[in-house]
């Protein structure tokens, strides 16, 4: 089963840039600006230039944990914001192209702005544990 909703996919993939954060084994945090994809299972799949020399994938090596955010503004008149946030496990692996990937399973989730009619004791913001 997909972790996110139909929505949230959308959402999702119509955007070109995310964020991720890590923190070192020491937890020192890292904030970097990504692009990503959306494997079929519904994990954020994260790669770019030698990604084996980042700090980000140091970190997702050394903690197995990582953060991914995607927000925007839908309007600012009225304001209108949007997104979607994940935590969970990670890790990194090689695909069969050689590409190398930090690869995040949503544990988390939250979204706010994209899941119409959500009613949730958060307000518009709407969380919920996958698994």
């Amino acid at each position: 089963m997909e972790p996110f909703t139909d929505a949230e996919t959308e959402y999702l993939v119509s955007q070109p840039l995310g964020r991720i954060a890590t923190a070192s084994a020491d937890a020192t945090p890292d904030l970097a600006p990504v692009t990503f994809e959306l494997d079929d299972a519904g994990r954020i799949l994260v790669t770019g230039m030698d990604p084996k020399r980042t700090l980000k994938w140091r970190n997702v090596v050394a903690t197995g944990q990582a953060a991914f955010a995607v927000d925007d503004l839908a309007s600012r008149d009225p304001w209108t914001p949007r997104g979607v946030k994940v935590v969970g496990p990670a890790d990194t692996y090689d695909d069969a192209k050689g590409r190398s990937w930090i690869r995040i399973t949503p544990a988390t989730i939250w979204s706010w702005g994209i899941n119409v009619g959500a009613d949730t004791h958060f307000g518009p913001i709407e969380k919920r544990t996958v698994g």
